[in-house]
């Protein structure tokens, strides 16, 4: 057997058998931020791990070299500089025409409601789902630049976004349902 293939069959067992031990040693990591979310700190780790090719020699320590990644990924992440919500005119043109995406109507009634709802919404969003979505919606970086800039792969910030929209999404509606009743 190739070494390469070996060493990724030695991860893949590692990280199925692990998986839970391994999340919550993230978390154990991340208490003081709760709000960073230790399955996509997984995620991009194990992505890092299996799409390099350069594994020509074996992986003698799989557990150190997964615990090593991990905890080079948290520092990472750590490191990484907060996205700032400034309040002014292009992010209020911008929080319109999100707030359109949501409705599909720019001439809504309440239109300052739902900016204020949504606003609302974005600011208790998790960090890393909030700082993709002033990124790219606010501050019209794309995936490749976000990704350059945070060192974060582009199909995660594709993911989080999707995600960071879903929630807004449903903290609307669930905002629309009360204010009905």
């Amino acid at each position: 057997m190739a070494k390469s293939t070996e060493n990724k069959t030695n991860l893949k067992q590692f990280f199925n058998a692990e998986y839970h031990v391994l999340k919550n040693y993230v978390r154990s990591k991340i208490e003081d931020s709760a709000d960073r979310d230790a399955e996509d700190i997984l995620q991009d780790v194990a992505l890092n791990i299996f799409s390099r090719e350069d594994h020509l020699t074996p992986i003698n320590n799989i557990a150190g070299f997964v615990y090593r990644s991990i905890r080079n990924k948290i520092i990472d992440t750590m490191r990484t500089k907060k996205v700032r919500l400034d309040l002014d005119e292009s992010f209020e043109e911008s929080l319109a025409e999100l707030a359109e995406l949501f409705h599909g109507d720019s001439s809504f009634a309440d239109a300052d409601e739902l900016k204020a709802q949504l606003k609302e919404a974005i600011l208790h969003l998790k960090p890393n789902y909030r700082e993709v979505i002033l990124a790219i919606d606010f501050e019209n970086l794309s995936y490749a630049q976000l990704s350059l800039d945070s060192g974060v792969p582009q199909g995660t910030l594709m993911s989080r976004r999707h995600r960071a929209l879903s929630l807004l999404y449903k903290e609307l509606e669930k905002n629309r349902i009360t204010n009905k009743n």
